[in-house]
């Protein structure tokens, strides 16, 4: 029987359904989900951002290597002469003469794109020659984009392989 005497503990009657106390806190568990759905946020939020300036002329060197490689196919197959020309004065940016129109496309996906085809020494052509000769002469086109930063890229092949993209 437990006595009130000095130096005695107070002893607590049996805890009888919700008369039980939790002791205060979180435990490992608990902040483990929070921490897991923060990370989720942020790494969605990342995702969400638009791209860079970069990453549009990256993309738009990719797929302008691609177009000129598939009109390279065509003329090849076709036996007709295919170039390729930059048209700002009308609405559409750039041009695959001797191919039918809506062949390929002739537009940038972004705005603030320029471009200009060179022979290999780096000297201006109006348009570039792809074709019917499976053997073309070297050519680049220099790809800008506006900034800032203001980047440029080269799409370039050397008349055997087909076009690739370097850096300047």
């Amino acid at each position: 029987m437990p006595t009130s005497a000095a130096g005695n503990r107070r002893v607590a009657p049996r805890c009888q359904g919700a008369r039980h106390r939790h002791a205060g806190g979180f435990t490992l568990i608990e902040l483990l989900v929070v921490i897991a759905i923060i990370a989720i946020a942020t790494a969605g939020v990342g995702l969400a951002l638009r791209d860079t300036g970069q990453e549009r002329l990256d993309r738009e060197a990719e797929r302008l290597s691609a177009l000129l490689e598939a009109a390279r196919a065509q003329s090849r197959a076709s036996g007709m002469a295919v170039r390729w020309r930059v048209t700002p004065q009308e609405a559409a940016n750039f041009i695959f003469d001797g191919l039918p129109s809506g062949t390929l496309p002739t537009q940038w996906l972004s705005a603030g794109i320029t471009a200009q085809p060179q022979m290999a020494d780096g000297s201006p052509v109006a348009a570039l020659q792809l074709g019917p000769d499976p053997i073309i002469a070297a050519q680049q086109v220099l790809l800008t984009a506006e900034g800032p930063p203001a980047r440029t890229l080269r799409i370039a092949t050397d008349g055997l392989r087909p076009f690739a993209v370097a850096s300047p």
